[in-house]
């Protein structure tokens, strides 16, 4: 049977499929992710197909991982309705700045301690693992934007989807610092931690948010209201400009050395911010969401087949553990402390903390790491990174349906008994 025809019969019924399943699985304790790399696993075994290696294949893979990321970023920006603010997004800091550090201090100390990883390599995988993922975290984040003044956004899908495009970027710094540890090591190139703070944090940063909002202001003229008798983008209703968007944006913030991941979302939630109650936005989004689905079945599909290729031969017992404990245990825990005394009640810190997907952004990072630096420990990176993300992929896709619906019930009984009349209270 000819290679080509069956590859394209392959990707017609993936499609056809993860078109259809969404549907199905809305009220069920199973999500797409979990399905895709079931059926990688499954036809990457078959001998008319050769199963990938990222480990053989770093620079596509880390192109196609980027990629994935960038688009992800965009959807996930657009679709936040909440205005940008200090305690509007309060949740969200929290998360930021106690959670995401103290987890990339725990999860290196594991892999230090119990996996027996070289400080460089503990250092990257705490980065890796740190930052929660925009592309796997479907069933979890915000819907499509409203332009409905009265819609307000659940604490739980608004907390981890900002959280999700902010973290990705914010986890840059720690890679860059476990790859100078890795050349430090290897006698290749030294770095003081004051040349680290103050490029790899202060500017990249800087830059990252400036050319962000800068990019975001000038769309959002040239969207909805640009100079003079220019036609507002927004009339063409053109959704592939999202995409438009997200490139320059990222490739605007890459030639200043700055961090694009960053630039994407604040350039997307500057974008929503313009002009909140126009029909383009959600246009953008449904683009934007539908280019982000293709990438991730590609890639998830990818992940199997690279499992079933041995991504995880090196996987030792200590390394599962570590892997188990980073995602199920760590991110809970310094998520909830983290939370305490802030706005979400018991339930949502418990569900916010819970839910740290682990997906494509750590492979991202993990394959750019290993291009720029000597890390003797690279297949065990591999291997732990990868069962994190398995491991992630299942239990939340599993536990995402049911969860999600125990929240929203609560969060209607609760606004049902807000609204309904006082017993003896006069109706009309």
């Amino acid at each position: 049977m000819p290679t080509y025809a069956l590859l394209l019969v392959f990707a017609g019924f993936v499609a056809l499929l993860t078109a259809w399943l969404p549907a199905y699985l809305e009220r069920r304790p199973m999500s797409l992710p979990i399905v895709l790399v079931v059926i990688g696993l499954v036809a990457f075994r078959l001998p008319w197909f050769e199963s990938p290696d990222p480990r053989l294949h770093l620079e596509p893979a880390e192109r196609l991982t980027e990629l994935g990321v960038i688009v992800s970023l965009m959807g996930a920006g657009l679709a936040i309705d909440r205005p940008f603010g200090r305690v509007a997004w309060s949740t969200t800091w929290r998360l930021l700045a106690v959670a995401m550090p103290l987890t990339i201090v725990s999860i290196a100390l594991l892999g230090w301690w119990m996996a027996g990883l070289g400080v460089a390599g503990a250092a990257l995988l705490g980065a890796a693992l740190a930052p929660t993922d925009p592309v796997l975290a479907q069933d979890v984040k915000v819907g499509e934007p409203t332009i409905d003044e009265g819609a307000r956004e659940d604490e739980v899908r608004f907390s981890l989807t900002s959280e999700a495009g902010l973290n990705d970027a914010l986890a840059f710094p720690f890679v860059h610092g476990a790859v100078a540890l890795a050349l430090a090591a290897a006698g290749l190139a030294h770095r003081s931690a004051f040349e680290w703070l103050a490029y790899d944090v202060v500017y990249r940063l800087t830059i990252g948010v400036f050319v962000g909002w800068l990019v975001g202001i000038a769309l959002g003229r040239a969207f909805f209201s640009p100079p003079g008798r220019l036609t507002a983008l927004a009339d063409r209703a053109q959704g592939f400009v999202a995409i438009a968007s997200t490139l320059l944006a990222y490739g605007l913030t890459e030639m200043a050395r700055g961090y694009g991941f960053l630039a994407v979302f604040v350039t997307a939630v500057t974008l929503r911010a313009s002009e909140r109650h126009h029909e383009f936005q959600i246009v953008l989004h449904e683009f934007a969401r539908q280019i982000e689905e293709m990438l991730m079945v590609a890639l998830l599909l990818l992940l199997g087949g690279a499992v079933s290729n041995g991504l995880l031969n090196d996987l030792t017992w200590q390394g599962f553990v570590v892997a188990l404990l980073g995602v199920f245990v760590v991110r809970p825990i310094v998520a909830g402390i983290s939370l305490l005394g802030g706005r979400p009640r018991v339930a949502e810190r418990r569900t916010i903390a819970f839910f740290g997907v682990r997906g494509i952004g750590s492979l991202y990072y993990l394959t750019f790491a290993l291009q720029h630096g000597p890390f003797d420990d690279a297949p065990a990176l591999w291997s732990i990174v990868t069962c994190a993300i398995l491991m992630s992929i299942v239990v939340h896709g599993v536990a995402a349906t049911p969860v999600m619906q125990r929240m929203d019930e609560r969060r209607r009984r609760r606004h049902a008994r807000i609204t309904l009349p006082r017993a003896g209270t006069p109706i009309g």
